[in-house]
């Protein structure tokens, strides 16, 4: 009897846990996530750093393109820090409208 009570919290959690990802919303863009979802850490696993947030992989893609890990962790340790930035203000104006599953090919900056 107790496998079953805990098969059942389990769906439980699980039905909960999927219900709050479909209303969870993306770390950098802040539009809806889609069907796949990455997790960015704020502070680079190199750099000591634990906590992750959920992103799109495009936007997963555009952060780790623009800026270094050595960067991420000294200069932009928060998301607000990363918006700030003059390129990153750029793509999130660009990405804006876009579906929550878009993808397109992610170029290096050049200015890194």
């Amino acid at each position: 009897m107790r496998g079953r009570v805990r098969r059942k919290a389990a769906l439980a959690a699980l039905e909960g846990v999927v219900e709050a990802a479909s209303e969870a919303r993306c770390a950098l863009c802040e539009r809806p996530l889609g069907r796949r979802v990455e997790w960015h850490h704020v502070v680079p696993k190199s750099e000591g750093g634990r906590k992750t947030l959920p992103v799109h992989p495009i936007c997963h893609r555009t952060i780790h393109a623009t800026v270094t890990n050595a960067d991420l962790a000294r200069l932009y340790p928060t998301m607000e820090a990363l918006r700030e930035r003059e390129d990153i203000q750029r793509f999130l104006r660009w990405i804006a409208d876009k579906p929550p599953d878009f993808h397109a090919p992610t170029r290096k900056s050049l200015e890194r």
